[in-house]
């Protein structure tokens, strides 16, 4: 290990490779790079960045990722130059000094799996990387040879950052010819899971692999089932059943074999986690996983509603964590494929059903909205669109993923539907947001085949397909209009949506006519 890192040109004074949870924890504490809470889990806090920083990662421009990347505000170019300059100053950064490493896989297939090494100064980002990545065996890691390497060094300070092409002293760059992403100024743990992701949604469609920011679970009966959806929308509650076992809570592929979970961990939000509602996320936290940011009492009992350093507090753990798990990650072909929307004007049908051709327009759309009061300025719903429910994840064009994924469906015959699952009876202020328990009996009736006799009619406003009824709920809810007392209001408030729609979806129409398939 230390001659590989010496043919880099980095020269540590120390190395601890691929150590247990135990030895992790002891270094964390020894380096007091972290504390204990009342239950011995360890705590960090990640610095400045508590989250990740779009506008500072970049994608270095050659000949091999040129014509593939789909170029803009979301991936930004870097020069070869650039990047060389800033490889030399990380690696100098590590020089010298005790550097962490973790081996491991991104990929519960084989056929697939991507080899990594992440090099890190810091314990706590080794530890995190073991909990989010697939860690291998005794014997696999005998003769380990890592096809994409991660090099952390958060203290790196680069001055000249401006007459570099970037936008701050934080970088976050990949340079996929060389198989190698470097990370310097920020401390969060989620630009390594990321650059991970991102990397594998660059490399995967090569080989005709769909990749999918999704959650993902399977039945008694191993029928798996995917779940698209961006923040606020449920995808990680919902896709947590207890009569449905979680392949995994973030990242997949589906390939010509099923699909497989990327990774081997979940990174769980925590802001306001209530062990009632969420108690598989709660039971999780324990020695081993690694709590993000919060905020404790002297006895370090976690207050997990203090948002004061950031609401976005988060804990990793490695998935057996969970009990209810697919030991392999990995399924069948999806019969069904869920997305998630949380619409906040109120206008769409709680449940609908999708045609291929409307499961790539709403994919490329990647629809929810914020509401009032989740951030400063916002005092009515925002749409937010998200290019395949993962934009700031996605190097190549959008078609690309859509495309893949409509030939999969149709391949595989997978039913796609559209649940909302946000508000009815008039929009955010005026309506109320759909009950839970609701949501669940409506993906219940999806998953057990309750609704494959079922008639359905195109909606009035997005020509998405609306069931005459579902089991145990009232069927009055299905069509929303019916739920507005004032139909005039839901109407125009549609109006509006539409227009909406159709402004985001303007991008996409030199790529063909997947338009065809979104409301007139």
């Amino acid at each position: 290990m230390l001659q590989q890192l010496r043919q880099m040109n980095i020269n540590p004074s120390a190395i601890y490779c691929n150590l247990s949870q135990e030895e992790w924890r002891k270094q964390e504490l020894k380096r007091k790079e972290g504390r204990l809470s009342e239950n011995g889990t360890v705590i960090v806090n990640t610095g400045i960045y508590t989250g990740r920083s779009p506008n500072d990662r970049f994608i270095v421009k050659n000949k091999s990722s040129e014509n593939l990347i789909d170029w803009g505000d979301v991936n930004l170019p870097l020069s070869e130059e650039s990047f060389n300059i800033l490889e030399a100053a990380v690696k100098k950064e590590m020089n010298n000094e005790e550097l962490f490493i973790f081996d491991g896989f991104a990929g519960a297939d084989k056929r697939y799996r991507l080899p990594l090494r992440v090099v890190t100064m810091k314990s706590w980002q080794g530890h995190f990387s073991h909990n989010m990545f697939i860690t291998p065996t005794e014997k696999e890691l005998e003769n380990f040879k890592p096809e994409f390497t991660i090099l952390n060094a958060a203290s790196t300070e680069i001055e000249n950052w401006d007459e570099l092409g970037l936008n701050s002293k934080v970088f976050i760059v990949l340079n996929l010819e060389k198989k190698i992403a470097i990370i310097g100024g920020t401390e969060y743990g989620g630009e390594i899971k990321k650059s991970v992701f991102s990397a594998l949604n660059f490399y995967l469609p090569l080989e005709g692999v769909m990749p999918m920011h999704c959650s993902a679970n399977i039945g008694n009966d191993e029928d798996s089932a995917l779940f698209f959806g961006l923040s606020g929308t449920g995808k990680t509650t919902l896709s947590t059943d207890p009569n449905r076992r979680l392949i995994g809570d973030d990242e997949h592929g589906w390939s010509d074999n099923g699909i497989f979970n990327f990774e081997g961990g979940c990174y769980a939000k925590t802001i306001n986690l209530d062990p009632t509602k969420e108690p598989d996320i709660f039971n999780a936290i324990k020695p081993g996983a690694l709590l993000e940011n919060v905020i404790t009492d002297k006895n370090g009992v976690v207050d997990y509603s203090d948002g004061s350093i950031t609401e976005n507090t988060r804990v990793s753990y490695p998935i057996d964590y969970i009990d209810n798990i697919e030991p392999t990650e990995q399924g069948g072909h999806p019969g069904n494929v869920i997305f998630l929307t949380c619409d906040a004007f109120g206008v769409l049908p709680p449940i609908s059903k999708l045609t291929p051709e409307m499961a790539m327009y709403h994919f490329l759309s990647g629809y929810t909205a914020k509401v009032a009061g989740t951030e400063r300025g916002i005092t009515e719903p925002v749409a937010t669109f998200s290019t395949c429910f993962g934009a700031p994840f996605m190097p190549q064009y959008p078609t690309t993923y859509a495309e893949l994924l409509g030939s999969k469906l149709k391949k595989h015959k997978a039913q796609a539907w559209l649940v909302n699952t946000g508000w009815s009876g008039g929009p955010y202020g005026v309506g109320n947001r759909i009950d839970l328990p609701v949501t669940r009996r409506m993906l219940t009736a999806i998953l057990d085949g309750e609704l494959d006799n079922v008639k359905f009619s195109p909606d009035a406003n997005f020509k998405i397909l609306v069931p005459e009824n579902v089991p145990e709920v009232d069927s009055n809810i299905l069509n929303p209009r019916n739920t507005w007392d004032d139909k005039n209001a839901y109407d125009a408030k549609a109006e509006e949506l539409i227009k909406l729609f159709k402004n985001n979806f303007a991008q996409y129409e030199s790529f063909g006519d997947y338009y065809k398939a979104g409301p007139d």
